[in-house]
């Protein structure tokens, strides 16, 4: 039997479809709010909100045209606009603005620079390509190699991405660290594979003093690595063999490699710890097709990301 829309859906469509029409501006215009320290300039003035006169000034920037990106920000409750006075009215923070503070709790500045960047954006353009081939993600088809050997050669994009894992590993251990802490009790030593700039870890041995973290990545991830106390920093490669610990911990690192990867990196793992009391430790993104929870749009736009990043996918939960 043929479905037939109603007169109410279909003028909703009408609207909609102008989301994907111009869904790539608001991107675009947090990354330009970022780049001008909008939300910065507004936490340094003490909750008092700021006109447009003042807030243009501070920021050296054109008052007509800092109305209309405020506007819009405005109108997607990144900002607040408040009465000022009898005639005027002026911006404060909110929330979510308070992300986008380059320094700020919780902030969220490096994952949007990070997948804003030129780099992270030419995949998307060749996306219905990789759907239609296998082998080569849309990454390497845009960049000629994969996403680590153009981080490795590139020291700028290779700081974009350790600047945004550093800022899911500050929001993400947080939580790890309250709800689960009772996995790391016990554990004298533990390995952090793929752990970057070693934020994970610094977090970590903070939260449980009696854990030595050895930080393990690819050798140009180290180089630039952070120095945290009770942390050693060790170069190498996964693939190849892991540092000895009592535990190793991997958080979103599975999820950039196909099955037959996964396996080997597990397995290198499992060499790498005791074989009575040892743990491997995983902290991933799962989609669950049976499940509506908050944060499942944020998954199932991940997949998407490995798909054009990595060429891999979200485990699934079935």
């Amino acid at each position: 039997m043929e479905s037939k829309c109603s007169s109410e859906e279909e003028a909703q469509a009408q609207v909609d479809i102008w989301k994907y029409v111009f869904g790539f501006t608001e991107m675009a215009v947090v990354k330009c709010a970022i780049e001008l320290r909008i939300a910065d300039v507004l936490e340094s003035h003490d909750g008092r909100p700021m006109t447009l006169p003042e807030l243009s000034s501070a920021l050296s920037c054109s008052p007509p045209i800092l109305y209309r990106i405020m506007r819009f920000l405005i109108h997607r409750k990144i900002f607040k606009e408040i009465r000022v006075g009898q005639e005027s009215t002026g911006y404060v923070q909110s929330p979510l603005s308070r992300l986008l503070m380059k320094n700020g709790d919780n902030s969220m500045v490096a994952f949007v620079l990070l997948e804003s960047s030129p780099v992270m954006l030419a995949p998307w353009h060749g996306l219905s390509a990789r759907a239609l081939a296998t082998g080569a993600s849309a990454f390497t088809a845009a960049h000629g190699e994969d996403v680590w050997r153009y981080a490795s050669a590139n020291p700028a994009h290779n700081k974009l991405i350790n600047d945004a894992m550093a800022c899911h590993a500050r929001v993400a251990m947080s939580a790890i660290t309250e709800i689960y802490a009772d996995v790391f009790k016990g554990i004298g030593s533990l390995v952090d594979v793929g752990g970057g700039d070693g934020t994970t870890l610094g977090i970590l041995v903070k939260k449980c003093p009696w854990i030595r973290g050895i930080n393990f990545d690819l050798p140009h991830v180290i180089s630039s690595a952070q120095n945290w106390d009770g942390v050693e920093h060790v170069g190498g490669n996964m693939f190849e063999k892991i540092p000895k610990a009592d535990a190793a911990f991997l958080m979103w690192v599975l999820h950039d490699w196909g099955d037959d990867e996964c396996i080997n990196i597990l397995k290198k793992c499992r060499e790498a710890i005791p074989g009575d009391t040892g743990k491997v430790i995983i902290a991933e993104a799962v989609i669950d097709e049976g499940e509506e929870d908050t944060f499942k749009d944020v998954g199932l736009a991940l997949d998407m990301v490995m798909m054009a990043s990595h060429g891999q996918r979200k485990r699934e939960d079935f």
